[in-house]
């Protein structure tokens, strides 16, 4: 079948492109290829996926209506993969109005199409920051996050109320997956795994907020990739669905991993916990185990493992 990717050479997009083409789809992707890190590393990454001939891929913007419109006017798609967004929450602090026109306006735009082409299936990368600093845990989809502590966070739930509103208006069937920390070869470069490991190797300070406590639920890419996957190929309606590992690991906890692997000891530059950080992530799963058949099997300790042996690999290659 025909999908349609947005933010397709992006670490996420360009792993799941590559699912995708291996199981027989055809793919329309779609990434701006912005400077938010070095574009070199968004064409390494769809690199492989572009030999093949199942792949048409699109250097644009989902800002570009007339390009979009051209897209969609030449090609039947049955299903919409939204993954483009502006990424990271202690940016959008500083640029919020930047966050809402890429994020928000991005997502209507695809939304409109969606409903003028009668494309009935649209998946939506939403984020665990959604939740704020909710106080029970494990996260639910039920719980009350009227309170975004960034602007990130509340563009992706604002993103997540437009699905609603068009699959209630139009019968658009719209999954908007939470993810929670994803991790593994082509992270971004400037995701706190990535970071550490490339400046603990150098023997470089790293960036230490708080007293360490804080924990996150890492949640290793070939995990969120079989979700993303279950999420395209099924009609659930609208529905909300966590995508994490349900565990978590502090920040004291993931450096020592991290040191471990490498063999080397971090320096760290302590710093006061950030404004728009939260103490906590943590994913309650159940409704993807029982929607997607979703069941995370990725330990941080071998995940760590695998992405500091390719770290290790990208520096010889």
């Amino acid at each position: 079948m025909n999908i349609f990717v947005t933010g397709a050479a992006g670490f996420i997009g360009s792993h799941l492109v590559e699912n995708l083409i291996a199981r027989g789809d055809n793919i329309i992707a779609l990434d701006n290829m912005n400077n938010y890190y070095d574009p070199a590393i968004k064409r390494k990454n769809i690199a492989s996926a572009r030999r093949s001939s199942r792949l048409s891929f699109i250097e644009g913007d989902i800002l570009d209506v007339n390009l979009l419109e051209k897209i969609f006017s030449s090609t039947p798609i049955y299903v919409i993969v939204h993954l483009a967004a502006r990424a990271g929450v202690r940016p959008s602090i500083k640029e919020p109005l930047l966050y809402q026109k890429v994020n928000c306006i991005g997502t209507l735009n695809l939304l409109e199409l969606a409903r003028k082409h009668h494309i009935k299936r649209f998946v939506l990368a939403s984020s665990s920051s959604v939740y704020g600093n909710v106080k029970e845990v494990p996260f639910k989809e039920t719980a009350n996050i009227d309170r975004p502590v960034s602007p990130y966070a509340s563009t992706k739930r604002t993103c997540e109320l437009y699905c609603n509103i068009y699959h209630k208006l139009y019968g658009i069937s719209t999954t908007a997956l939470r993810f929670f920390t994803v991790y593994g070869p082509r992270q971004r470069p400037d995701m706190a795994i990535h970071k550490f490991t490339s400046l603990i190797d150098q023997g470089i300070p790293i960036p230490f907020y708080g007293d360490g406590s804080s924990r996150r639920d890492y949640t290793y890419y070939t995990d969120i990739i079989k979700g993303l996957t279950a999420a395209i190929d099924r009609d659930l309606g609208f529905e909300i669905i966590n995508l994490g590992e349900s565990q978590t690991t502090s920040l004291k906890q993931l450096v020592g991993i991290i040191e471990e692997n490498l063999n080397k000891k971090a320096i760290l530059q302590k710093l006061p916990f950030q404004p728009g950080d939260v103490e906590i992530t943590y994913a309650d799963v159940s409704k993807a185990q029982r929607l997607l058949d979703y069941n995370p099997s990725t330990d941080i300790k071998w995940g760590i493992k695998k992405f500091v042996e390719w770290h290790l690999s990208m520096k010889s290659s």
